[in-house]
């Protein structure tokens, strides 16, 4: 069991024996009252979405998932692989259940999944991924006629929108939550 007001985002809930993941959360603390969460979960076997509003003291049934650290292999035509670096165990998830995480994923990387009755059910991706510039456009000093970013791609297909001094080759900082550019990092 799991107070209302501990749930967070990627947090496993049992609803109606099914298992869902906590995909948004917002709490609201009237002047009067209790605290309130609300949190939009996606069912991991259907994807149906379901909305819940939940006091904050209140305990709901929590999904015993198990998550692991495992290491970004390769993609083929329907799954990402992934393999536990230390049992060995190798994992496959469905592309189409995770379509939106191929930008995000690397290879050589580790990343956390999570695991629910044997099956992967999510793929965790950092808050912050450094990637490097793949394909930049070149731009003319003093021209901020169109503004002061330009888009870039990264090595993995991401297109983020930057400043305009950085060019190809270089290492960016980007939140994977809102695809924005952070900062140049220094390698």
């Amino acid at each position: 069991m799991i107070r209302g007001g501990d749930i967070v985002k990627g947090t496993c809930l049992l609803q109606k024996g099914q298992p869902y993941l906590v995909v948004e959360r917002e709490f609201h603390n009237p002047g009067k009252g209790t605290a309130i969460a609300r949190i939009k979960m996606k069912s991991i076997k259907g994807g149906a979405v379901l909305t819940l509003t939940i006091p904050t003291q209140q305990e709901v049934e929590d999904a015993q998932v198990d998550v692991r650290a495992c290491q970004y292999q390769y993609a083929d035509q329907d799954s990402y692989h992934f393999m536990d670096n230390e049992s060995y165990e190798q994992y496959e998830v469905p592309i189409a259940e995770n379509e939106d995480k191929k930008f995000y994923l690397k290879e050589g990387e580790l990343y956390e999944l999570t695991i629910w009755e044997g099956k992967v059910i999510d793929i965790r991706i950092p808050y912050k991924v450094v990637f490097t510039v793949a394909e930049s456009e070149n731009y003319v000093k003093g021209d901020t006629v169109s503004g002061a970013t330009k888009p870039v791609t990264t090595e993995t297909g991401l297109t983020v929108r930057v400043p305009l001094f950085i060019k190809q080759g270089e290492k960016i900082l980007v939140n994977t939550e809102t695809n924005e550019y952070v900062e140049r990092v220094n390698s």
